[in-house]
């Protein structure tokens, strides 16, 4: 295993010593949670989190306009009630707290357990499940992928223009049926913590569907054209999908490079052209990753006026960008 780590019992703890050094707006408190240093005053705070290894989910949306704490699990592995409870605590001014927990059985129970321990002290606390991921026929079980960060910015705006909590969740709760997005991937993740690729691939299929653990998705294929690529996952969305006027981000897996993830939107434009759908807005990066995979994952959002607005909102975030 070649990586650029000096020991990987310390992937974690290393990686979130390095934010702390570059970002000055960032604390961390109990080991893993980190935390905006200009702590809110009033209004609403938003906390979300996971396993690590999905960089810059979710620690580098911990930021002006979007997270006010996110806690970091190692590698694909959630984080402990405990620590989510640190986090609600410390960010926590009185006005409530919401909690974004994307659809895994391990977060949820722990954000869920961490959401009884704070009420059990009096703190007000809701909590909203993101279940994105279409590749999952069961809607129940449907994973929680790169729309999360939508929903991240969303319920920042709202925390920002001062709606209250239960207001945040009904608004959130609305919004979230209509996030759909799908993933492939042409290369398994490298976990460092394992040194174990996450699943076995060969050199000429992809797997679509993929989800961001390198869980499988819906079919392993021959490797084709990317117009191909893109046609066989937007189809796929648009069964779900009713509206002619999106958000759409187009997301880097962590390996694939921002050329090709250009070249990516440059057919995926052409396909909704085809269509007579129109983008509102396109976010094109590396926005929730699986380490060093190689693949991509499409999410579409019909526009309404509210979201819109969100989503070009300012932010401190340097990772959350609008083309």
């Amino acid at each position: 295993m070649k990586k650029l780590i000096k020991d990987k019992t310390q992937f974690l703890s290393d990686m979130l010593d390095g934010m702390l050094e570059v970002n000055k707006n960032i604390e961390l408190i109990a080991d893993s949670v980190i935390v905006r240093k200009d702590k809110k005053q009033e209004g609403v705070a938003i906390v979300s989190g996971g396993g690590s290894g999905h960089e810059p989910a979710h620690a580098g949306y911990v930021a002006q306009g979007m997270l006010d704490a996110a806690v970091c699990g190692e590698v694909f592995t959630s984080p402990t009630p405990d620590k989510i409870l640190s986090a609600i605590k410390a960010v926590d001014n009185g006005d409530g707290v919401l909690l974004v927990i994307k659809n895994y059985a391990g977060d949820v129970m722990n954000f869920e357990m961490a959401q009884e321990m704070a009420e059990m002290e009096d703190i007000k606390v809701a909590s909203i499940v993101v279940k994105d991921d279409i590749a999952v026929s069961d809607e129940d079980k449907q994973r929680g992928v790169a729309g999360t960060v939508l929903v991240h910015k969303y319920a920042g705006y709202l925390a920002e223009q001062g709606v209250k909590l239960d207001d945040i969740k009904a608004r959130l709760d609305q919004v979230l049926p209509t996030i759909k997005s799908i993933g492939m991937a042409v290369t398994a993740p490298m976990v460092p913590t394992t040194g174990q690729y996450g699943f076995d691939i060969a050199d000429d299929e992809i797997e679509i569907g993929v989800g961001i653990h390198g869980e499988k998705g819906l079919s392993r294929e021959k490797m084709t054209t990317v117009d191909q690529i893109v046609a066989r996952l937007s189809d796929e969305l648009l069964k779900q999908v009713d509206a002619n006027h999106l958000i759409v981000m187009v997301n880097g897996m962590g390996g694939t490079p921002l050329s090709e993830l250009n070249i990516v939107a440059k057919y995926l434009a052409e396909y909704l052209k085809g269509k007579n759908i129109t983008v509102a807005h396109w976010l094109v990066g590396d926005y929730m990753t699986a380490l060093d995979m190689q693949g991509v994952s499409l999410t579409f959002v019909p526009v309404n006026d509210e979201l819109s607005q969100a989503i070009v909102a300012e932010t401190s975030s340097s990772y959350f960008n609008l083309v």
